[in-house]
């Protein structure tokens, strides 16, 4: 007590000029308009800033669960598609429904689940991915995956929460791949050099090819739905040995940034595997 007491007089001086500040200020913005309004706005614009830098914080905080959001609403919209979805007859009055069965599949031949990228590889000779999927969620071997610009690989190893995905920058990797406008049927694989370019082999000299046609998957893959983008014709070489071009693919996915995958799943697989090994006994 007698500590506080040595202390006020000690500061009693500044202490009552703080004071006397005070109410000099107070009376000053409340009894004075022009004061008053002065007051208020520089009180709004410093309150305005600290709201704007707590939304942005706020805003970045919540990243992790909008995007979730975000692959979730995609892959709900990519199922209700009709891509690679085969038609009827309309010879025959057949009407095709996508119909919900649960918050994350529609009835079609293909369905997307959404997926997180977890772990990625662009430097190697052969490069995975570990996506935040497994068995638990559905996924087996030799699955597609997709990003939201175009393909990424096939699901090579699966876990209870995991899968190991090959990417198309993997020397072994193989995709069988069209020209968007109709003609070309040849093979998507990567020379391990540029992890942005991938190479299109076996497109005969016949077909007219220029830069800037856009590459897809075609509809004899098995995996990929077709006519999903794999990339765009940046340069055209021709060999002369097999009468084929070369052409360099600009990649639509960045392997270097890509955060977000959909895993495909064909469901007309085990059917078509089926006719296969029926026509192999024939």
């Amino acid at each position: 007590m007698r500590n506080i007491y040595l202390f006020l007089l000690r500061n009693s001086v500044l202490l009552l000029f703080l004071l006397l500040q005070s109410v000099s200020l107070y009376s000053l913005f409340n009894f004075n308009r022009f004061h008053e309004s002065v007051m208020n706005m520089v009180a709004g614009e410093v309150a305005g800033n600290i709201f704007r830098r707590t939304d942005k914080l706020e805003a970045y905080l919540n990243l992790q669960s909008e995007n979730d959001l975000l692959r979730e609403q995609n892959s709900r919209l990519l199922n209700m598609l009709e891509l690679g979805n085969l038609s009827p007859d309309t010879a025959v009055k057949l009407v095709k429904r996508n119909v919900q069965t649960d918050s994350n599949s529609f009835q079609g031949q293909y369905q997307f689940l959404a997926a997180r990228i977890i772990s990625n590889s662009v430097f190697l000779q052969q490069n995975y991915m570990i996506i935040h999927r497994g068995s638990n969620q559905g996924v087996v071997p030799n699955l597609a995956v997709v990003g939201p610009n175009g393909i990424i690989g096939t699901i090579v190893n699966v876990g209870p929460n995991m899968s190991t995905v090959m990417s198309l920058l993997h020397r072994q990797s193989k995709v069988i791949a069209v020209l968007k406008k109709g003609s070309g049927l040849g093979e998507i694989s990567w020379d391990g050099k540029d992890p942005g370019l991938l190479n299109l082999k076996k497109i005969p000299t016949t077909v007219e090819v220029s830069k800037g046609d856009t590459v897809v998957t075609s509809p004899y893959s098995d995996k990929f739905p077709p006519g999903y983008t794999i990339g765009v014709v940046e340069r055209v070489e021709r060999d002369q040995e097999t009468n084929t071009y070369l052409l360099w693919v600009r990649s639509a996915v960045d392997f270097n940034t890509v955060q977000h995958a959909y895993i495909v799943v064909n469901r007309l697989d085990e059917e078509i595997a089926q006719m296969r090994k029926n026509i192999i006994r024939e």
